[in-house]
This record gives C-alpha cells, sequence and structure tokens, in this order.
C-alpha cells in the first residue's frame, strides 16, 4: 500500500471520529429545547435525502433493490432504537461517559457472533473480552459511585448496536451497502413521522434548528468519510485510529458543556482501549496463522451506518 494512500485513509478515519464526536454534542445540545423523538428524527430525515441524493436511482440503481426486506428492517430497527437510547443517555451523561461505553462493541459483537455465526474464540480473547467489561465496571462502579441510571440506557444501546452489526455481516452478503444505507436512514425517518404530533416540542431557540440540521449533515458526512477510509485502508489498520476518537470527545466536552472526566471515567476508558487493542492484535496474529477467511470483529467505532 503507497504511503500516501494509507495517510488519506488515518485522516479520513480521524476526520470521521471527529463528526461523530460533532454529531454527539448537537444532538446532546438539541435535546435541550427539543423532544429526543424529533432530534432522532431530524438526524435521519436529513441524512436521508443527503443518501438519495447521493445514491439516486439514476446513478447507483443497485442500491433501490432490497433482497431479504426482513432483515433489512429488523437491522433498521435495531439502529434506530440505538440511537434514541444514545441520544437520552447523553442528556444525562458525560460524552467521555457515552463513547467509553461504546467501545464495548467489538466485544459484545464478538459474543453474539459467537452464538449466532458459530465463530470461536481462543483463551486469550476471551480475556481481552473479560478486560474490557471490567472496564465498564471501573466507569460505572455498580453498587459503589454516584453513577446516573442512564448508564444502563447506553449499555443496552451498544448490545442492540451489537445485534445490528452482526445482521449486517449477514446482509452483506445478499445486499448491496448502498441499499443498506438507504434503509436504515429511510426506516428511522417513516417510522417515528406518525408519533412526532405527540411528541413535538416547538424549539424556542432558532438556533436548535440549526443544531438538529446539522446532526443530520454530521451523521452523512462522516458516514462519507469511514467508507472511503475503509476503501484505501484496511478495517484492521483502522481500528486503532478509532480510539483517538476520545481525544476530541474529552475537548468537545469540556469546551461546550465544562465536562471533566472522573479519575475513574479516565481509567476504564484506558482498560478498554487496552483490552480493545490487545484483542485486535491477537485477532490478527490468528488470522495469520488461518488459511481460510474468517469475519474480522467489527473495529470499536461507529460503522458506515451508525448513528
Amino acid at each position: 500500500m503507497p504511503p500516501r494512500q494509507r495517510l488519506i485513509g488515518y485522516g479520513l478515519m480521524i476526520g470521521t471520529g471527529i463528526l461523530f464526536c460533532l454529531l454527539d454534542t448537537v444532538a446532546k445540545l438539541a435535546s435541550r429545547d427539543a423532544s429526543v423523538a424529533q432530534v432522532v428524527w431530524m438526524r435521519y430525515a436529513v441524512h436521508l435525502v443527503l443518501a438519495v441524493v447521493i445514491l439516486n436511482p439514476l446513478i447507483s440503481p443497485s442500491s433501490w433493490r432490497v433482497n431479504r426486506a426482513g432483515l433489512q428492517l429488523l437491522r433498521a430497527l435495531t439502529l434506530v432504537i440505538n440511537t434514541a437510547l444514545n441520544f437520552l443517555a447523553l442528556q444525562y451523561l458525560q460524552l467521555a461517559e457515552t463513547l467509553t461505553i461504546q467501545f464495548l462493541a467489538p466485544f459484545m459483537i464478538a459474543l453474539i457472533s459467537v452464538v449466532a455465526l458459530g465463530e470461536r474464540i481462543g483463551p486469550r480473547r476471551w480475556v481481552a473480552i473479560g478486560l474490557g467489561f471490567f472496564g465498564i465496571l471501573v466507569v460505572t462502579r455498580p453498587g459503589i459511585g454516584d453513577v446516573h441510571p442512564a448508564v444502563l440506557l447506553s449499555i443496552v444501546a451498544v448490545i442492540l448496536f451489537a445485534v445490528y452489526a452482526v445482521l449486517t455481516r449477514v446482509l452483506t452478503r445478499t445486499e448491496s451497502p448502498g441499499s443498506m444505507l438507504l434503509v436504515s436512514a429511510g426506516v428511522p425517518a417513516l417510522l417515528l413521522l406518525p408519533i412526532l404530533p405527540f411528541v413535538w416540542v416547538w424549539p424556542q431557540d432558532p438556533f436548535t434548528w440549526v443544531l438538529m440540521i446539522a446532526a443530520g449533515v454530521f451523521g452523512g458526512l462522516s458516514h462519507t468519510l469511514l467508507i472511503a477510509a475503509h476503501r484505501l485502508v484496511s478495517a484492521a489498520e483502522l481500528a486503532p485510529i478509532a480510539y483517538v476518537q476520545i481525544i476530541w470527545t474529552v475537548l468537545l466536552g469540556f469546551s461546550v458543556f465544562g465536562d471533566v472526566p472522573s479519575g475513574w471515567t479516565v481509567a476504564g476508558a484506558l482498560i478498554v482501549i487496552a483490552s480493545g487493542l490487545y484483542y485486535m492484535s491477537r485477532d490478527r496474529v490468528r488470522k495469520a496463522k488461518t488459511p481460510v477467511a474468517v469475519i474480522a470483529p467489527a473495529v470499536p467505532v461507529r460503522d458506515p451506518e451508525r448513528p
């Protein structure tokens, strides 16, 4: 791989992390003056418009063909519930806390893959998974520290994302990336539309409209950069860069909300990151020794359709 191509891929991945942090930040700000349901709807409605423009039937007709509608619908439902729970948790938790919990995603995906896809995990990777969960216990300190119950919302959101990621693996065998992108943006936008009149809160601050539109723009742009990065550099090489996202998250949390991560959050994040890096290194060693093609665990960052 040419060094320039690798550097461009790394830069795109860093840009993706920044956009994801901006997405969480504007969603947290908008939720102060609007209901979570309408913030989620705006996030997907704007994203759907961008996706339709880019993947219109003239340019990408394959994106409008769906072969497994049932699984596509289930995947989109897990995604919209994941987004709603994440935005709800952001109302009460620091950005760094929710991001650290989201770093559990690769481990949850691995556990579900063992049951659903019959994948095998060696003893060293089981140790890495155990350390990852221990890191989250350090952050949440159940029964010890004064932790908001919204932590449970964030944990359930991670579990739903793991299910979503496993469904993505299954659907990539029969569905085009464009169709999965359109369905994952269109279903939430259409699903939430009928309930909007019952939950709509007219924003008192006009800037809230800008924030909600920005959520959709940041979501759409981040997906575009993420896809471009994975076209240039392998997922295994990009995975460690995803952890750099914690830097932007802490900076935004402090500059916008005045949040200073606690020592427990920092310690837990370091444990989770270290265990994740070790898990990925063991996975690369396993693949190097195995002549058969296997499915690698998902990187600890939202995939091209994650909120």
